[in-house]
């Protein structure tokens, strides 16, 4: 979907990540779309409203008692044939009025009184969003249906790393067309899997594998794309979730195990993840000293994700994945049937794993079809494309 035309009312609050606004209205501008931005007084602390002006080539609004309308009901009439009221960044403050429902200025009154979409990317201090108040805060606005996008981890402007960056300008464009239009997964939940497991040996050492967790985000941004409320359950990955996009952070196929049924019932159920078939049997509280003599490790079998899923009485439509080193169709057909899968994507792992590009093949009651190589976001939205045929 293009944003062509689209109009969007763009609110910037307070706080060192305005000056990304500034690079989100120029985007959102290049993208076709009509963006009339309001400014909060302290957003104008950080960047001035004539910045605003000349990127989206409009008088940029800051006040209840602005005069634009002529009968000071401004805050009544621009929702009124808006497609999107966005809030970047949206601070702590911000997003406590939201959740109160709080109307002390132009833009807290503007969202309260919208016909339209509300979607916020947050952006504040590491600590701020952490505290128990804002994720309070955070999940009433999940409950009435704010569109929450992000944040991303990082160094923040503050000298400190972790959670409460705003998202880049890019991400938050990418992620509107799932937002201003529903798309065929609208209304449904999708639970996907993705990234290695890691299978603890000692305080120091574990089991591992070579996934590096792109093809299940890309799975994610996809499922998001097509309207879908998408928790994605991951790994241990260097990626950032992609925009709109629940993730759990896990380590052992145990806890991605315990996380996935937590999160069940769902629509549909992508299970990416490379998951460890065996773990340890008794994890040592100490390091291992290094020793002339052989290491034995004595390994039992992780459980199954997937096949339990699949089996459930209610079971979501569950996709599985097959990494295969040779035989792929053979092995993963098998696997398939094995498990009463409607749809397995299988895959040679040496020529995928790590990789931003890969080979797909997609396997179902009517055969397999092939996805020639290509970047993964683009393998992605082909898959989401076949499971929609399917279901």
């Amino acid at each position: 979907m293009s944003l062509t035309h689209k109009k969007i009312i763009l609110g910037v609050t307070g706080g060192i990540a305005a000056y990304k606004a500034a690079e989100l209205c120029r985007l959102l501008v290049k993208a076709g779309a009509e963006v009339q931005v309001v400014m909060t007084a302290a957003a104008q602390q950080f960047v001035t409203p004539l910045t605003f002006q000349a990127l989206s080539g409009r008088p940029v609004l800051t006040s209840l008692w602005d005069a634009a309308s002529g009968d000071g009901m401004e805050h009544i009439h621009l929702s009124r044939d808006a497609d999107l009221l966005l809030v970047a960044p949206a601070s702590a403050d911000f997003l406590a009025k939201l959740a109160q429902g709080r109307a002390d200025d132009l833009l807290s009154t503007l969202c309260l009184a919208r016909t339209c979409p509300l979607a916020v990317a947050p952006a504040m201090n590491r600590e701020m969003w952490a505290a128990a108040a804002t994720q309070r805060n955070l999940q009433q606005l999940h409950a009435d249906d704010v569109k929450v996008l992000g944040p991303a981890a990082g160094e923040q402007a503050c000298g400190e790393i972790g959670p409460g960056r705003m998202l880049e300008a890019s991400e938050i464009v990418t992620a509107l067309p799932g937002l201003l239009e529903a798309g065929p997964l609208a209304g449904k939940r999708v639970l996907i899997t993705a990234g290695p497991t890691f299978e603890s040996i000692d305080p120091v050492r574990g089991l591992t594998n070579r996934s590096s967790g792109k093809m299940g985000y890309a799975v994610a941004q996809a499922a998001a794309e097509a309207g879908a409320e998408v928790c994605l359950v991951s790994g241990p990955t260097c990626l950032e979730p992609p925009a709109g996009v629940r993730r759990i952070d896990v380590q052992s196929a145990a806890e991605m195990h315990a996380a996935v049924l937590a999160e069940l019932p769902s629509e549909v159920f992508i299970a990416v993840a490379a998951v460890a078939d065996y773990r340890i049997d008794t994890v040592a509280a100490h390091k291992i000293k290094k020793s002339a003599e052989p290491l034995t490790l004595q390994l039992i079998a992780t459980p199954d994700i997937l096949a339990e899923v699949a089996a459930l009485p209610n079971a979501p439509f569950c996709v599985g994945f097959a990494a295969e080193t040779e035989c792929l169709a053979e092995y993963a057909e098998a696997k398939r049937v094995r498990k009463n899968l409607p749809l397995l994507v299988g895959n040679l792992a040496q020529d995928t794993l790590g990789q931003d590009t890969a080979e797909l093949v997609l396997f179902d009651n009517q055969g397999l079809h092939r996805l020639p190589r290509a970047n993964k976001l683009t393998q992605a939205r082909a898959l989401i494309q076949h499971l929609l045929k399917l279901i």
